[in-house]
């Protein structure tokens, strides 16, 4: 199915079928060829609608969901995007638990869309009781006629990209993809892509993005998950300090690690060289990608496709915010504003 090109019901209609862009400028020193598969081309500007409307629709054909109920789930502030657009096309209430590392502009934008949200503590455990894990699960309880989707742990996470993600990419590519590159969080995009891509062509490399800070590399490395690993970080949307059963480990290659400065330079220079504006995450998976080229990863001959996540207008208070930059640290005599703006009085 393409893209819609003529009238539709309603926007749930356009999720998916997202562009295939090459990459020109900023890969230009890489070996191979390089695209993003950029879901910000999805109506609520994130790879989350995939999972939102493939894990309601299939609540409702259960009979789990019904005219009325309200849908409860854990976020960092894209899901929790989805999960309300397409409640109000369909008549539920929202109820999202948010991680407080989550940007202003996500929160603002989930009361915009009619959600109830909770702004939890993003540096507790996954365990205390003001974990947006635990606040989810006790609302959930609390709610009468409540769904609580939980994505880190539902299988329809990794079955909605298998379903899309993976056999989009493979028709994009014509089958000649031999490297993916994703972000991971809660897995379901690089499990559910990389579970149909691996059915194709088992060659084809399934590379991860973790953060520093995050348990899932070593795990993945050693089956270990070490406390010690786990520290506050800015990325969202990436890593995890628990393991989501929704990640097949055993489909991804490799991890790598990236920090929250790398990746936040890296997200502005994706829009100053190739004109997308992407998000955060998207900055991590493309500084992932540059880490593995620096590796020797790819050759001439590497197909290879980058997942960029989400829309860079959910940071606009992070980091396409110079003040926000430089509170973190990110600015030095190399990396600097990059412009300037002059009012005229």
């Amino acid at each position: 199915m393409k893209r819609a090109s003529k009238i539709t019901n309603s926007v749930l209609d356009l999720i998916g079928n997202t562009p295939m862009i090459k990459l020109n400028k900023i890969t230009k020193d890489l070996k191979g060829k390089f695209y993003t598969k950029f879901e910000g081309f999805n109506p609520g500007h994130s790879t989350k609608d995939r999972i939102a409307l493939h894990i309601i629709e299939n609540a409702e054909k259960l009979g789990i969901l019904k005219p009325g109920d309200t849908i409860i789930e854990t976020t960092s502030g894209n899901t929790g995007f989805s999960l309300a657009m397409v409640s109000i096309i369909k008549g539920y209430d929202c109820v999202l638990a948010v991680s407080s590392k989550s940007s202003l502009d996500k929160i603002d934008m989930l009361k915009a869309m009619g959600a109830k949200v909770y702004v939890c503590p993003a540096n507790v455990s996954a365990d205390d009781p003001r974990s947006y894990y635990q606040v989810a699960k006790r609302l959930h309880d609390e709610m009468a006629d409540s769904v609580y989707i939980n994505q880190y742990f539902n299988n329809l996470n990794i079955e909605a990209h298998y379903a899309t993600t993976g056999p989009e990419i493979w028709e994009q590519t014509e089958g000649k993809i031999t490297h993916l590159v994703a972000a991971s969080g809660t897995g379901g995009t690089i499990s559910g892509t990389a579970k149909y891509l691996k059915e194709q062509n088992s060659d084809i490399q399934i590379l991860g993005v973790d953060a520093f800070g995050s348990v899932l590399k070593k795990f993945h490395e050693t089956g270990e998950l070490d406390p010690d690993e786990i520290y506050p970080y800015r990325i969202e949307g990436l890593g995890k300090n628990l393991i989501p059963t929704a990640t097949s480990f055993d489909l991804i290659d490799k991890f790598e690690k990236v920090s929250d400065e790398d990746s936040a330079h890296r997200g502005r220079e994706i829009a100053l060289t190739e004109g997308i504006f992407a998000g955060y995450t998207s900055g991590a998976a493309m500084q992932a990608t540059f880490q593995y080229a620096a590796k020797g990863e790819f050759d001439e001959n590497s197909v290879v496709v980058v997942i960029f996540p989400d829309h860079g207008s959910r940071y606009m208070s992070k980091i396409y915010n110079d003040k926000w930059m430089q509170e973190q640290g990110f600015f030095d005599t190399q990396k600097q504003a990059q412009s300037e703006v002059e009012f005229i009085k």
